[in-house]
């Protein structure tokens, strides 16, 4: 895969990225995927800079090799983020919940790769335009904050829509799903879920027993009525968002229903106020292994070869 532009954009072995999951994606599991071959990726979520600075410094101990930061442009601390990530040349930025254009030219000047996450073709062109160097088009599948499409709609229309390289993500995370991302144009493919399972991963165990005990009826989406809807796994706060979805005070109620409930569920494991946020593939999922075991079977190249064999037998 030396010639993958995804590989040959980040310096890395294998185009696959570790999704930045906030309290989830640390300096251990990104420094684990990078050592491995992809490109680890640390969550910077609503974190302070202090934080984001201790866990690019531990990486850096870990592992030789590229990583990333993903920036969520929502947070009170993105100015102090993006201009310490700058200084401290994080080799790949990946941006989501806004527009990275007024960090744009500090972090290139660092010297950075450039990555938005966008859930539309639109968006995809106005980062092109922007000058970004690839951007992830992440499908409605996805954990966390999602869109409307689906990976399989999404991803080929942002492929028509721009020239600079695209990444798949939401779904993914195993070789017949990354299979179908290069088959629908993208070059790379982004998995966040699979990872969480990483024995590096730092994440609550009582979060990966619910990621490998998800069944596919417990996959869910709530709060759309704010305008952010958020994919998680039924739980009873899961539960009770979804009977506060349409009262009259509804937005407020979910704000302070949400707020901290990410962390109570990845640092403390809390079944009854956590928000378990994972993608639809969990209910796929089944163990907990190394990263670079999670990586060499999802981009299993004998695999990947029979499904190529078996679409040709179809279409014979």
């Amino acid at each position: 895969m030396a010639k993958n532009p995804i590989c040959e954009l980040f310096g890395i072995e294998y185009p696959i990225i570790q999704g930045g999951m906030a309290w989830v994606s640390d300096a251990h599991i990104a420094a684990a995927v990078s050592e491995a071959g992809g490109l680890g990726v640390i969550a910077a979520g609503n974190a302070p800079a202090s934080w984001v600075s201790e866990q690019i410094d531990i990486v850096r101990t870990k592992t030789q090799k590229p990583f990333g930061v993903n920036v969520m442009l929502l947070s009170p601390f993105k100015d102090e983020v993006a201009k310490l990530i700058a200084e401290k040349k994080v080799p790949v930025i990946i941006t989501g919940a806004g527009n990275p254009g007024e960090f744009l030219e500090m972090w290139q000047a660092s010297g950075a790769k450039v990555v938005p996450v966008v859930a539309s073709s639109a968006l995809a062109i106005r980062m092109e335009r922007m000058g970004v160097d690839a951007v992830v088009a992440e499908g409605c599948e996805a954990g966390g904050h999602i869109g409307e499409l689906t990976t399989m709609v999404l991803v080929p229309n942002i492929v028509d829509a721009v020239s600079i390289p695209v990444i798949a993500a939401g779904g993914i995370g195993d070789a017949r799903s990354a299979a179908a991302a290069f088959c629908l144009g993208a070059k790379g493919v982004q998995v966040g879920t699979r990872f969480i399972l990483a024995t590096e991963c730092t994440a609550h165990q009582a979060f990966k027993d619910k990621v490998i005990k998800a069944k596919d009826v417990d996959s869910k989406v709530t709060g759309r009525v704010t305008g952010h809807p958020v994919r998680l796994i039924r739980s009873p706060l899961s539960r009770e968002m979804a009977r506060v979805e349409y009262e009259p005070d509804a937005v407020e109620k979910l704000e302070a229903m949400g707020e901290g409930s990410l962390r109570k569920a990845v640092v403390d494991g809390d079944i009854k106020e956590g928000s378990f946020m994972a993608g639809q593939i969990a209910c796929m999922l089944e163990k907990e292994e190394p990263a670079g075991d999670i990586i060499k079977d999802i981009l299993n190249k004998p695999a990947i070869d029979a499904i190529i064999d078996s679409v040709k037998a179809v279409l014979n």
